[in-house]
């Protein structure tokens, strides 16, 4: 459970910590589900529904940069996304109906892990409220040099940053942005940060030799319902399911109006490919 004083971090600064929700064992049980998973996969020959790989390696190299839905997929992560110790905690944020939204696993390996440019997560997946988080369990110990979150506090209940360059979707913040108040969220393998969909976040590339797993999840309350953008929302509703509680038959709506993001060429699947693809100019 989360204390209360957690719990006044997450209203006022978007975000809050929870060092070791994840016992050592459990953090290494799930590390040895990784490694299974990645065993095998190279640059020129992966399975590309349900990883994806660093860019700039040889055909054999075999890093991996993430992996997509391991909660769906892979029975010891869906353990996970279901269990009291974890929804308890979300339950506390969001309220008794809970959907679980989408998994994914950023590896950041060692020396390479790519740059995540800052964004808010609500501007990929509009809703009809803001009661939306992810869950980030640290698999590493994470710091600066390893490409730790950042965030910017207390940013979550302003109007949603421009991620736009007219007329299309970005994946990044395209205004400009004032990140002095930035701070790094540093953690212990085990530990896990509930963070709001609003939260301006970015990490930085890994420049050490340890790598960086984080394990993301994110949750929704039930009465948040998915704006129809198409593709992107069928994609991103695909593993959508109750988890906790009862379906809600009305959706609650606090916003007057959202940003409705614009895809080039149709829904990107890898927030990375669409931050490069930007960086290059492609997105114009």
């Amino acid at each position: 459970m989360l204390s209360a004083e957690q719990i006044n971090a997450y209203r006022r600064d978007g975000f809050t910590v929870h060092e070791d929700l994840l016992p050592a064992e459990e953090v290494a049980d799930l590390l040895g589900h990784v490694a299974s998973i990645c065993a095998g996969n190279t640059f020129a020959n992966h399975d590309a529904d349900r990883l994806e790989m660093e860019p700039d390696q040889p055909p054999n190299g075999t890093r991996v940069r993430r992996l997509y839905e391991p909660c769906t997929y892979y029975p010891r992560f869906t353990e996970l996304s279901i269990s009291s110790a974890l929804l308890d905690c979300v339950e506390q944020l969001l309220g008794p109906n809970i959907l679980f939204h989408y998994s994914k696993l950023n590896m950041k390996p060692a020396e390479i892990g790519s740059v995540v440019e800052w964004h808010q997560d609500l501007a990929y997946y509009p809703l009809t409220n803001r009661d939306s988080l992810a869950v980030l369990f640290y698999l590493d110990d994470t710091d600066s040099d390893n490409g730790c979150l950042r965030v910017i506090p207390g940013r979550q209940n302003a109007e949603l940053l421009t991620h736009a360059a007219d007329p299309f979707f970005q994946g990044r913040i395209t205004e400009p942005l004032d990140d002095s108040a930035a701070v790094d969220v540093s953690g212990r393998a085990g530990t896990a940060i509930f963070m709001h969909c609003m939260t301006p976040h970015a990490s930085a590339v890994n420049r050490s030799q340890r790598p960086r797993r984080t394990l993301i999840l994110s949750f929704r309350a039930a009465d948040a319902y998915p704006i129809y953008i198409g593709d992107a929302t069928h994609a991103s509703e695909s593993k959508v399911q109750l988890v906790r509680g009862e379906p809600q038959r009305s959706a609650r709506i606090t916003m007057r109006e959202f940003p409705v993001p614009v895809y080039k060429g149709g829904a990107a699947k890898s927030l990375y490919d669409l931050q490069e693809r930007s960086r290059e100019g492609e997105l114009a």
